[in-house]
């Protein structure tokens, strides 16, 4: 028996801070700042974290981190705080200031729940009820491959930690509810570039040139195809295109152009056989036409992959705290997420935060219209705060 076990619902901690954390998230959403330039955010959650008497120390360059509790860490939480380089279009009276860029993929919830996560536990903490420490991560730069979690581990802030907790926004998902799954939760995510070029020529004469229209839209067609047979379909390699550029004129065949896209993959260990699968493909496919190739490969960041025992301990805090009904069997999403690197480093698991008004419009992330139902604020930090409790709790009684 643990203290924690004589806590019907951490509610009692959590629910007196909802309306603060609501003003919190509403100004982090009129300021958003993009990755590596999230200055002020990480200041507004320093002196929110002082103020309530906790000592958060800054990352190197931007974020911050803050522990709670003493002796040795028995969990670890992340947040992400950078936002993107996309207009808003909801019309919110708390709409962004900050022209061109937004809080389009929830990070604004993110960090706001685990600010309220910090908060919660101070209070159990200063009412003998947090028998260990716990730390709270407010990473930058998610949006940035290879992504700000790379920044973490390289200052040792998960030196001391054996588990660690996320969570992401889900507009599929009712706010009140949570999507989990055990395995792989997201893909992993790399980006492309393809510069093709040619001496350039007449639409007239294009025996006499290097097509490279011609050649690109080879290159956009059969790499997605060649691919899908070089590796096994259960990996779902997938290359989709989001930019193709080329030429000015309609009778003339332009001497350079370029593709630009993704390319994703559900197997961690297929992602990697991939990439050298990628260039051959190219390389290949263009043979023919003559042009010059040049092609840029970034590595993203792999798969996350959810422990059994940190899932576990989710659901049971999810279901500690509003029932089984509200945990579901989320499918695991092609979008890359650099949280990856801390669940190859230590056990880890991610859920979905359901953010969709029941009954309500469905959205989708990165655009500019997203609008997150605020009641998923108050789910995300009773459910993280129960975790933490728990996990603390599980050591105690070892």
């Amino acid at each position: 028996m643990n203290d924690y076990d004589n806590v019907a619902s951490v509610s009692a901690f959590t629910e007196p801070l909802i309306d603060q954390l609501i003003d919190f998230r509403r100004e982090l959403h009129r300021n958003p700042e993009l990755s590596f330039a999230e200055h002020q955010t990480t200041q507004r959650i320093m002196k929110t974290l002082q103020a309530a008497g906790l000592s958060p120390q800054k990352m190197s360059d931007t974020g911050a981190f803050v522990d709670i509790g003493q002796g040795p860490i028995r969990i670890g939480f992340r947040a992400d705080i950078d936002a993107l380089p996309v207009l808003e279009e909801t019309d919110l009276e708390y709409s962004s200031l900050v022209e061109g860029v937004a809080h389009a993929c929830g990070h604004d919830i993110h960090t706001t729940v685990m600010l309220g996560v910090a908060l919660a536990l101070n209070n159990l903490n200063e009412a003998g009820l947090l028998a260990g420490r716990v730390r709270v991560i407010f990473q930058p730069a998610e949006e940035k491959l290879p992504g700000g979690a790379l920044s973490v581990i390289e200052q040792g802030l998960l030196d001391e930690v054996p588990r660690v907790l996320a969570l992401h926004c889900d507009p599929r998902i009712d706010a009140g509810h949570i999507g989990t799954r055990i395995g792989a939760i997201t893909s992993a995510s790399d980006t492309i570039r393809i510069e093709v070029n040619g001496r350039g020529g007449h639409t007239s004469r294009p025996h006499l040139t290097e097509d490279i229209v011609f050649a690109m839209s080879q290159i956009a067609t059969q790499v997605p195809a060649v691919l899908g047979r070089k590796v096994d379909v259960r990996s779902a390699v997938s290359v989709v295109w989001g930019q193709i550029h080329a030429g000015s004129a309609p009778n003339a065949i332009p001497a350079t152009g370029y593709l630009a896209g993704t390319m994703r993959c559900l197997d961690g260990d297929i992602w990697y056989e991939a990439g050298e699968l990628l260039d051959n493909a190219v390389r290949q496919i263009a043979a023919p036409y003559g042009v010059e190739i040049k092609l840029q490969h970034t590595r993203g960041v792999p798969p996350v992959v959810n422990a059994p025992a940190e899932t576990a301990l989710i659901e049971d805090a999810a279901r500690r705290e509003f029932g089984a009904d509200a945990i579901e069997l989320t499918p695991q999403s092609m979008g890359g997420e650099d949280f990856a690197w801390m669940t190859q480093k230590i056990p880890g698991a991610m859920l979905r935060l359901g953010t969709r008004t029941p009954g309500g419009k469905t959205y989708d992330l990165h655009r500019g219209d997203y609008m997150p139902d605020e009641s998923c604020i108050g789910i995300g930090v009773r459910i993280m705060t129960a975790a933490a409790m728990q996990a603390v709790g599980e050591h105690r009684t070892k």
